[in-house]
């Protein structure tokens, strides 16, 4: 039993990989064709194959400007893959197996517990049924609101196009737009547009399971007329720690910015407080794997760009649309380190024991994910000698971190540091552990209990 447990788990993950795969090179063909281009001439294929990568892995690093070099079919089937992409490949195909009314079999039933983690087969369809709709009812007000600005600038039919191909991309932290090379700069200081993307944003990237338990709780206090400290109580402590670490990422990293920036001419330095107020926490947001810019990015001072990269490496939380080790795994790591130096054998998470098989399954994550970063940003370091090197491990963190900030380099890569950036951004989308049991040869070997005699060992 135990070895068909281990052989279907493996499979999960390599499935997984090879739908992102065939996604990726059905997009970047289509993408090749006269008709997905403005000029009406065929793409050169490492542009087709990087923009289908960075959009099916919900990146937003281009090497040609969204807006200006796609036509309408481009466009739409960028659209396609950054929606499968942010959702994911498993559920998106299940929810087009719901549409054509076929039933869901067991097989299926067992390959969504597995990529969501889920402790229980019971309501699987149902959950994915519910992600679904969640996410295009969010989509369709983010697009409402954005067709607000879009459409008295743009035009009816353009301005609800754009509004939609931004609020898909937003939600699914995806960070590719049709407004130019500009991107949101020239919204810098516009509160709508701030309010909305940052909403989206951090929606997408709270995770799946957090929305349920928040609209749990406010069914407790609005039906069950439960005081609000009562029903936050009641919440799973996941839910509690990924909104707690969130608000603390995002407001501590928009003081730090707003610091580091203040009087940066290339960036916030000629705005007003409030310009720059908006800016910082545009910056903080977006960094958590979305990808928007609203500051000139290549002109961030060192000290930001470091900040970036730390808060990249973060991202967003599990069982949402951003990338990154995920913010429960770098405070379950904080709270190992906390519990090492008080003395205690435990690892305490929130007045409840957190299991040591999890502390090693976020070790594993954090230390897998360095080790593509540091070999990335080698290659890069190889590969492109004439860039600083601040800029490349900028666009390494942002290709791993599927955030899709740039400070300016993608457009220049060669060919090779194309294909270094591409490969980045799908270990990135998948994320370090299941590529590494896509590698684990031992994989389908029964798992073997033993326990040696110690070793000492100093540290």
């Amino acid at each position: 039993m135990e070895k068909k447990k281990k052989s279907f788990e493996l499979r999960t993950t390599q499935i997984i990989a090879l739908g992102f795969v065939i996604l990726i090179l059905t997009g970047s063909v289509l993408l090749t064709l006269p008709i997905a281009s403005l000029s009406g001439e065929s793409t050169p294929y490492i542009d087709a194959l990087f923009t289908a990568t960075t959009s099916s892995c919900v990146t937003g690093l281009v090497t040609v400007v969204t807006g200006e070099h796609w036509s309408l079919f481009g466009q739409a089937v960028i659209l396609v893959m950054i929606q499968m992409g942010g959702l994911g490949v498993v559920s998106f195909t299940t929810f087009l197996l719901m549409i054509a009314g076929k039933r869901i079999q067991l097989k299926q039933r067992m390959l969504i517990q597995e990529a969501y983690g889920f402790d229980t087969l019971t309501g699987m369809v149902r959950m994915v049924r519910k992600m679904i709709w969640g996410t295009l009812i969010v989509e369709a007000i983010g697009a409402i609101l954005y067709m607000i600005v879009y459409i008295p600038r743009y035009g009816l039919a353009k301005g609800i196009w754009v509004s939609v191909f931004t609020s898909i991309s937003a939600f699914c932290n995806a960070g590719m737009d049709l407004m130019g090379a500009d991107s949101m700069i020239p919204y810098v200081s516009h509160p709508l547009m701030n309010v909305v993307t940052m909403g989206l944003i951090i929606i997408g990237g709270l995770g799946f399971f957090v929305w349920w338990d928040l609209m749990a709780a406010a069914r407790r206090v609005f039906r069950e007329k439960m005081s609000l400290r009562q029903s936050v109580r009641r919440m799973n402590l996941h839910s509690k720690l990924v909104l707690c670490v969130t608000g603390t990422l995002i407001f501590g990293g928009a003081l730090i910015f707003f610091v580091l920036e203040y009087n940066n001419p290339a960036t916030m330095g000629n705005l007003s407080l409030g310009g720059k107020i908006w800016a910082s926490l545009f910056q903080s947001v977006t960094l958590r794997t979305a990808g928007f810019a609203s500051i000139d990015q290549g002109s961030l001072r060192t000290g930001s760009a470091l900040l970036g990269c730390v808060l990249m490496f973060v991202g967003g939380s599990p069982g949402g649309t951003a990338g990154g080790v995920k913010t429960v795994t770098v405070t379950l790591l904080a709270c190992a380190v906390l519990a090492i130096v008080n003395g205690r054998e435990d690892v305490e998470l929130g007045h409840r024991r957190v299991s040591m098989e999890t502390v090693m399954k976020g070790v594993c994550v954090i230390l897998l994910q360095v080790f593509f970063l540091v070999l990335s940003t080698f290659a890069m370091c190889c590969i492109e000698s004439d860039i600083p090197f601040i800029q490349i491990m900028y666009e390494t963190f942002s290709a791993l971190g599927t955030v899709g900030l740039t400070m300016g380099i993608t457009e220049s890569l060669s060919l090779a540091g194309k294909l270094v950036i591409i490969a980045s951004m799908y270990f990135g989308r998948l994320g370090p552990i299941t590529m590494a049991m896509i590698m684990n040869v031992n994989g389908n070997k029964k798992k073997v209990h033993r326990r040696l005699p110690d070793g000492k060992v100093f540290i």
